[in-house]
């Protein structure tokens, strides 16, 4: 069992972590819960599970709105009909995630394999090894987890080691849960990330369900360290013992991917 935070910690984190049916009032409470100030820890144990205990209804809330998407998906090649509401917001999915297939059959299988949750696990990592468990600069000014560049001028934060001539900033968010779902994004759209997405299919084809271990695999273009960031995120999964918010049935509440058709 996750041990629990003190009763500060949770005091400051109840408005992102209170359950609700009324999902646009959850939507509005995620965008508008701040990042808490990790800086104040001195355990690191406990610094390591009150990040965590942050992050993942997030996390979830995140990949539950992927998977609605998904459903849609879904809906629209089981019945080849939508409404005009539902028309609307799949043309909406068609550019959100970049589709450029012509055909119906061909839009629909580039969807179904962009539009899935990432595990938890896997974000949890990466947001931890990006963020500097939230203490990095970019992560207390710009709300930025996972170290995602802009390039435009004013979009984000000036990195201090920027090289002479370079035009990138480390973006800015108005809220975590912003950048956590631009991260998402990010994997399941980028041609970076098409492996990884592979390897997702794969796993929920074989087992049900994909692990941040497994998927990391795909991470080699996301630093320029390569082989050696997939191996340093895997370790922080498997010496985290993050693995158990991928499971299914760990969780009633764990955003365990959607079964590939």
């Amino acid at each position: 069992m996750r041990r629990f935070v003190t009763a500060i910690f949770i005091l400051g984190l109840s408005a992102c972590s209170e359950q609700t049916d009324n999902r646009e009032e959850s939507s509005t409470t995620f965008k508008a819960a701040a990042l808490p100030d990790f800086t104040t820890f001195t355990n690191v144990q406990k610094k390591k599970q009150a990040f965590f205990d942050y992050l993942l209804p997030m996390i979830r809330e995140a990949n539950r709105r992927v998977k609605q998407e998904r459903e849609l998906v879904k809906k629209w090649r089981r019945e080849g009909s939508l409404s005009e509401e539902e028309q609307q917001q799949l043309q909406e999915l068609i550019s959100k995630y970049r589709v450029k297939a012509e055909t119906e059959a061909g839009q629909q299988e580039v969807l179904l394999n962009r539009v899935n949750a990432i595990p938890a696990s896997l974000v949890l990592a990466q947001a931890a090894n990006e963020s500097a468990w939230g203490t990095s600069r970019f992560a207390r000014q710009g709300n930025n987890l996972f170290g995602q560049w802009c390039f435009s001028k004013g979009c984000g934060l000036v990195p201090a080691a920027r090289n002479d001539g370079a035009i990138h900033e480390v973006r800015s968010f108005s809220s975590p849960m912003e950048s956590i779902e631009s991260y998402i994004l990010n994997l399941n759209r980028h041609n970076k990330y098409r492996q990884l997405r592979l390897i997702r299919s794969k796993q929920i084809e074989e087992k049900g369900w994909a692990s941040g271990t497994a998927l990391a695999a795909g991470l080699i273009g996301y630093s320029e360290r390569g082989q050696a960031y997939v191996n340093e995120i895997r370790h922080m999964i498997d010496y985290n013992g993050l693995e158990q918010y991928d499971r299914p049935q760990s969780d009633p509440q764990t955003p365990g991917e959607e079964r590939a058709e």
